[in-house]
């Protein structure tokens, strides 16, 4: 390995996530220019299949369909927003993030305290965990757990964020860790990394870290269990009753994996499954009013954007890939970017669930949003056709573009999974026809789709982000050493996917990875983002909803996040997933008011009927009586 290895990805998403993205998937993670051959290995059990199988279930059973499929079970290898949520269903975390507002709170870390200096930080853990299969869960598999993420190359690729600021970790006691950092830093408190037990991943070496499938025996302390797993069908998890945070409500948690939308919402219809996610927003609206079916427009955490090859090449700045040059040219962008209509984007393809899109940080997390306001780049295809005209980009006869001899015929790359990308990439190609682009649309899945990215063989590819609640890891992606790599003469990505270097914006990340004033750096973090929406680095396209439906006839007690007007499933956290219970229990409904009208209306009923049978008791009675009088 000639330079950086490649940074973390986000814990969720999409994300990211980290599901993803749409919930948008991750880009680019640990030796993507292998992915397929990475990927395999690590994955669960192969069983191919077509559309979504059900597996056994029981009334106490919680069925989610998906369509995005997880990549791995392994969360050193795992780079999709599916499989995150997997991690936090089997293992824990030293903190959450709070249901409320995202806020930290404590986890397998029940309290905490800091120096005075910010850089060394003590954990004291909840006592008495224990791992899924007896062993006691004590302060040793942290130091192992973060100690293996700093040092080992697979897992200091999935975590380098979280950990290479830290210079030294010990446990005093069993139930005491102690951090010390090179510099003080803001994200102490939400270091995703998922505490591993030392007894069984001691035994997976370094080499095989990156194809351990982990999709058998899995031995963890989460609020579920991995019963099953099935790729492309189900993973099916049993809860923990003896989970030290409270044991979950439901017996079962099945994720079962649809290959469309429709098939998804007819499975809800039907009662097949009891969740549908990430349904399209004309689907999703197609559900409301339905008996049973409650539809959950959510607040939510992701972008959407076109994103732009901007000059492919390695840390070291070697050249890869086969982009168009004129992509380098900000002028090109800046006209781009002009000539994609957002409003219409989100009125069309989000059927009004979602808002135009600037700066990287969403507004669901308001302190670290940006916004250009007065100063947003409006839709004006005349402007664009004007800032090509200017750059010297002369119409042909045939309508194209051409400057240098070269014409502006660029490929755009959408994703199969998702119809908010495919329709967007047809707007985004017809808009850009208009102003002298030619433009041709290719939809493939999201693993090729990362695989080209990560080498740099595109033009435009529309995908989005889940981002973190803190911005750390999403202004990480667009820095230098977050470019592609080359390892023993091989391609590999690091989780830039736009291939954005500029020093400029490196310095601001830096500097806000060691501000603790949270004022101070939000202004930081928002200037970081400024500079991205002035170098056209991504067309940013949408902040979208997240539509999910449940069968509010059957479950309740789903704890939003954030409580207001947040999503339900998929969450940072497993605060749904613990909480969730049949509403034939004596548990209150909690958003889901119409399973209370369900269980008024049922004893009502029933109260009903009791008085029509003593009514006829009575009749009949009368009726004997009157009989035995004539006799």
């Amino acid at each position: 390995m000639s330079s950086t290895p490649p940074a973390p990805k986000s814990w969720l998403t999409n994300q990211s996530v980290r599901g993803v993205r749409a919930r948008v998937a991750m880009v680019a993670a640990v030796a993507l220019a292998a992915l397929g051959a990475l990927a395999a290995p690590a994955a669960a059990d192969e069983s191919p299949s077509p559309g979504a199988a059900n597996p056994p279930r029981s009334k106490t059973s919680f069925v989610i369909g998906v369509k995005q499929d997880i990549d791995s079970l392994n969360p050193y290898v795992g780079v999709v927003a599916a499989a995150f949520d997997m991690y936090q269903l089997m293992y824990d975390y030293l903190t959450v993030s709070s249901a409320k507002d995202f806020s930290p709170e404590p986890s397998l870390a029940q309290s905490w305290e800091t120096s005075a200096d910010g850089k060394t930080w003590t954990y004291h853990l909840h006592p008495g965990v224990k791992w899924s299969d007896g062993t006691d869960l004590t302060a040793k598999d942290v130091v192992y757990t973060f100690k293996r993420a700093k040092t080992d190359e697979t897992a200091n690729g999935q975590y380098s964020s979280y950990v290479d600021n830290i210079t030294d970790i010990t446990a005093p006691d069993d139930a005491t860790v102690v951090m010390t950092t090179e510099k003080p830093s803001p994200i102490m408190l939400r270091l995703a990394v998922p505490i591993l037990p030392e007894h069984v991943w001691s035994k997976v070496s370094a080499k095989d870290a990156g194809t351990f499938a982990n999709d058998k025996d899995v031995v963890g302390s989460g609020p579920f269990r991995l019963a099953e797993a099935k790729k492309g069908q189900f993973y099916r998890f049993t809860a923990n009753k003896s989970y030290f945070d409270g044991a979950p409500k439901i017996d079962e948690l099945v994720f079962t994996v649809f290959a469309d939308d429709s098939a998804l919402a007819q499975a809800l219809r039907q009662g097949e499954i009891d969740m549908a996610q990430e349904l399209p927003a004309a689907i999703a609206d197609t559900l409301v009013g339905k008996p049973g079916i409650t539809v959950n427009d959510a607040k939510y955490y992701g972008f959407n954007e076109i994103g732009y090859n901007l000059g492919a090449a390695t840390v070291d700045g070697k050249a890869i890939g086969d982009g168009h040059p004129a992509l380098k040219d900000k002028q090109v962008r800046l006209a781009i970017d002009t000539a994609i209509d957002r409003k219409t984007l989100v009125d069309k393809v989000l059927n009004g669930h979602g808002s135009p899109a600037s700066g990287v940080i969403p507004p669901i997390y308001a302190d670290m949003h940006w916004n250009p306001g007065a100063d947003a780049r409006a839709f004006d295809p005349a402007k664009a056709n004007a800032i090509l005209d200017a750059a010297g980009y002369a119409k042909g006869a045939d309508g194209v573009r051409a400057k240098d001899g070269r014409k502006l015929e660029l490929r755009l790359f959408g994703r199969d999974s998702s119809e908010y990308s495919k329709q967007s990439a047809e707007y985004v190609r017809s808009w850009l026809k208009d102003v002298g682009i030619k433009v041709t649309v290719s939809i493939m899945s999201e693993d090729n789709l990362t695989s080209v990215l990560g080498k740099g063989e595109f033009d435009l590819f529309e995908w989005g982000w889940v981002v973190e609640p803190d911005p750390d890891f999403q202004l990480s992606v667009m820095t230098c050493d977050q470019r592609s790599y080359e390892e023993d003469g091989e391609i590999a990505a690091g989780w830039s996917d736009s291939f954005y270097c500029n020093p400029e914006f490196d310095k601001l990340y830096r500097q806000q990875q060691t501000m603790i004033d949270p004022k101070a750096r939000a202004e930081v973090v928002k200037a970081a983002q400024k500079l991205l929406y002035d170098d056209v680095a991504y067309s940013l396209t949408y902040y979208y909803n997240q539509s999910e439906a449940y069968r509010s006839d059957r479950f309740t007690g789903f704890v939003p996040q954030p409580s207001n007007g947040g999503i339900l499933a998929f969450q940072y956290g497993t605060h749904s997933y613990r909480h969730i219970q049949p509403v034939t229990s004596a548990a209150p409904a909690g958003n889901d008011s119409l399973s209370t009208v369900l269980v008024v209306l049922i004893v009502a009923g029933a109260v009903v009927l009791l008085a029509l049978i003593v009514m006829v008791i009575v009749l009949v009675s009368r009726r004997r009586k009157n009989a035995d009088d004539r006799e």
